[in-house]
């Protein structure tokens, strides 16, 4: 076979001038867009050359163009509360009698003996969990959750003090806030939010959480005979991130999603009044 019919040497010429043209094209692309263009971008952002390219190819964090800006945030703990076994045994074998003294010595201003305040913008005790209890004046202690009268009063407890006092509250009778009765009508469109959520804007039911023997996280508060002024503050505050103590981002994805009207209506519609 001759060598025009193979293409000869001319052709295998040709192919590897192609080869080292691409390869060439590669090379130069690459040193403009990792080395070149980086280091001129980060001079007039003051970065040197090193931590420019090393930025473009991955190798350190943050833009080869621009400063990284400082963060000024403070850490926000959400919780330090671990659902151990350690901890279940606490709760369990908490000293009820020793939590009813507590209360009387420290709680009862605020929260009565009987766990039922008075005053709509303080929540009420009676009917929560001992684990709910457990968790919020835990996170009151560790600075997951701040409020200027809680905060204070239970600074120097322990964790058994703690669990003591969520023994005694957690084991009142809810009484008359319990009565048999249907929640206030507040519209079909909240009452849909509270049976089925809302798809397209993110939002799950209510009903799956705070509704008796749901399954869902046993930290869960009751929600049901709760004052709808309380109620609302609390979603005003999961909204904005002021109140950060929900383990995942529940309440606050969930709130943030919620427009004013709608907490207002679902704190009544909760409330029952």
């Amino acid at each position: 076979m001759s060598a025009s019919e193979t293409g000869g040497p001319q052709d295998a010429a040709w192919r590897r001038r192609g080869i080292v043209a691409v390869v060439g094209l590669l090379i130069a692309g690459a040193a403009l867009g990792f080395v070149v263009l980086p280091v001129v971008q980060g001079e007039s952002g003051g970065i040197d050359p090193y931590t420019a390219i090393c930025r473009a190819f991955g190798v350190l964090p943050g833009s080869p163009a621009r400063p990284t800006p400082r963060s000024e945030a403070k850490p926000q703990p959400v919780t330090t509360v671990s659902w151990s076994e350690v901890t279940f045994n606490e709760i369990f074998q908490a000293d009820r009698a020793a939590g009813e003294a507590l209360a009387k010595e420290r709680c009862i201003a605020c929260h009565t003996v009987e766990g039922n305040t008075p005053a709509p913008n303080i929540p009420r005790n009676l009917g929560q969990s001992r684990f709910a209890l457990y968790k919020q004046l835990h996170d009151f202690k560790s600075g997951a959750r701040v409020n200027e009268t809680m905060s204070p009063t239970v600074a120097d407890l322990d964790d058994r003090a703690i669990a003591n006092l969520a023994a005694y509250y957690g084991a009142l009778n809810r009484g008359v806030i319990d009565a048999e009765r249907g929640p206030p009508f507040v519209g079909e469109d909240v009452e849909n939010l509270v049976l089925n959520g809302d798809i397209a804007r993110g939002i799950p039911p209510c009903a799956a959480c705070h509704s008796p023997r749901t399954g869902g996280p046993i930290e869960t508060p009751t929600i049901t005979g709760q004052y709808n002024e309380y109620l609302e503050a609390q979603l005003h505050a999961f909204a904005t991130g002021e109140r950060h103590n929900d383990i995942y981002h529940r309440m606050r994805s969930v709130a943030s999603k919620l427009r004013p009207e709608e907490m207002k209506l679902l704190a009544i519609y909760y409330s029952g009044q």
